[in-house]
């Protein structure tokens, strides 16, 4: 969309349902494993240029409603899986990777060492254990090297801002879970995530997650999924998520994000179950998609 020309306009109309038509009308087409922009698609676009309206009713609106209850920073992005866009809510951009970046570790284990540790893998993705994944991350060589075959998963699947580095900012913490990893960027990667080469055994494990982290996107049925969470240095906890579920015609991508007020990690898992339940109300409004052939 050009954002001089539709957001002039938009800003003119002034009234909310004109100005969501005006949005969709310049939007940019959509692409092969899209559909025609909906209601929620110009709604989120909006809030991204400070445009203050929204339909009630739609999956925005319902989302700025939630927002309005909760005290803290929390975001949303989604997209389809082989789609162009990504549709953001809510004020948390970006922040650790926590556990979320295991999902691309286990693809870089596995394409380094085709025979790696199966243990290790379930392990990593289904239970989030560290220390099965620090063995998978010890696997790819140097901590430069690991950081490096991390990032080149990240950037195969459509990320190419994200960074991994190579030693620990934190002692206590892993190097490649203290990445910065904006919720767009892990939308977009994966909405690439099926497409990739042997993506199948991640993909796989993102449906067997253990009972006690089956919130979010854990609640919806047939999710591929995984999370991450920790406490910054005052102890107070960021919760994240991001998967892949079933839309109308294909599959969608989504992330979220929550970082109470309260720093408690039991309020970020709530906020990630009220947001997943949104998502589920307004499935219908979302584009789908498919690997392009």
């Amino acid at each position: 969309m050009s954002t001089d020309r539709c957001g002039r306009f938009g800003k003119a109309l002034g009234a909310g349902l004109l100005a969501v038509a005006a949005l969709t009308s310049c939007g940019t087409g959509p692409s092969v494993s899209t559909e025609a922009t909906t209601i929620t698609e110009a709604a989120a676009r909006s809030d991204q240029m400070n445009l203050e309206f929204t339909l009630p009713g739609t999956l925005a609106g319902d989302f700025q409603e939630f927002r309005a209850g909760q005290r803290g920073h929390f975001g949303m992005a989604i997209m389809a899986v082989g789609g162009e866009r990504v549709m953001t809510f809510g004020d948390w951009t970006t922040g650790p990777a926590w556990s979320t970046m295991k999902v691309p570790l286990v693809i870089a284990a596995q394409r380094r060492n085709p025979s790696v540790s199966s243990y290790s893998m379930t392990a990593a993705i289904a239970s989030s254990d560290n220390a099965a994944a620090d063995t998978l991350w010890q696997g790819l060589g140097s901590p430069q090297e690991a950081a490096k075959a991390v990032e080149a998963v990240l950037r195969e699947g459509g990320d190419g801002k994200t960074v991994v580095p190579a030693t620990r900012s934190r002692a206590e913490h892993s190097a490649f879970g203290q990445a910065e990893w904006s919720l767009t960027e892990q939308a977009r990667f994966a909405s690439r995530l099926p497409c990739l080469p042997q993506s199948e055994t991640v993909l796989d494990l993102m449906t067997e997650i253990v009972p006690n982290h089956r919130w979010g996107l854990g609640n919806i049925r047939g999710a591929e999924f995984k999370g991450g969470w920790g406490p910054d240095a005052a102890g107070d906890y960021l919760v994240r998520q991001f998967g892949i579920i079933d839309g109308p015609t294909g599959k969608i991508a989504v992330a979220f994000a929550a970082q109470p007020d309260s720093g408690a990690f039991s309020d970020g898992m709530s906020a990630l179950d009220a947001m997943a339940t949104l998502v589920s109300e307004h499935i219908d409004e979302l584009s789908s998609g498919r690997c392009p052939r």
